[in-house]
């Protein structure tokens, strides 16, 4: 039986303490529970996308300061309610079943399989609503790891963390294009290791871009990145 997830405080998930502030988006949706895959509603919010029903959205738009919402997620068989809007019209997500979606309807921006899990849902809105969008979530971190690069090795601090890459502080310089080995141990995972490039710097910081991950690896830091942003303890394995 899978252990029962222990919350706890986490101060990691204050949004001054992530790299960059986390965007605050309403999105509708026109959609059971169970068009979603579970927690995926949950985290979505806990990274800055709340979720209502119209009904919400309608009771509380004019204290939110809104009066329109970012973004729909509607389930295809309720298309018809979706009321159309006048002027620019807002992006439609849809849930769908395995045939996907026509290009007929302009307000259709994408479409996710139902049920809708977080990953699939979050690269869709990243792409559809965000300037510089990611393809993973992402979580504050204060993990020790260690840089192999040629013949050296140091320790660094590990920022921020995805399953696609991480942000590092360095006391050594990396260059931006080197490729690295990464090191670092998460809770009741054991050791990993990643081959990375330095991607960006975002000063005095570091990117790291995780290449040809292992999908044991990549599965267990995705699942960490899921527990910490619902505010479970990082040693304890969620059944998510």
């Amino acid at each position: 039986m899978p252990m029962s997830p222990k919350m706890v405080e986490n101060p990691l998930l204050s949004p001054t303490s992530l790299p960059n502030p986390l965007p605050r988006r309403v999105v509708l949706t026109y959609a059971t529970d169970e068009s979603f895959a579970p927690m995926s509603r949950t985290i979505l919010a806990k990274l800055g996308y709340t979720i209502l029903t119209p009904e919400e959205f309608e009771n509380i738009a004019e204290e939110m300061g809104c009066d329109r919402p970012d973004l729909r997620i509607v389930d295809e068989r309720n298309l018809p309610e979706v009321p159309e809007d006048g002027g620019c019209s807002v992006p439609i997500i849809v849930l769908t079943g395995r045939y996907g979606v026509t290009g007929a309807d302009q307000r259709i921006a994408g479409a996710v399989k139902r049920p809708a899990g977080l990953h699939e849902l979050y690269r869709l809105m990243q792409q559809i609503l965000e300037d510089t969008p990611r393809t993973a979530p992402r979580v504050a971190t204060h993990l020790s790891a260690t840089v192999h690069s040629g013949e050296r090795e140091w320790t660094v601090a590990v920022l921020s963390l995805s399953e696609n890459g991480c942000l590092i502080r360095s006391s050594e310089t990396l260059l931006l294009g080197s490729s690295v080995r990464l090191g670092f141990e998460l809770p009741d995972t054991g050791p990993m290791e990643f081959a990375a490039e330095t991607g960006y710097q975002l000063v005095p910081d570091v990117g790291l871009i995780f290449h040809a991950a292992s999908p044991a690896n990549r599965e267990a830091v995705s699942r960490y990145v899921d527990a910490a942003l619902l505010g479970f303890d990082p040693g304890v394995r969620p059944d998510l």
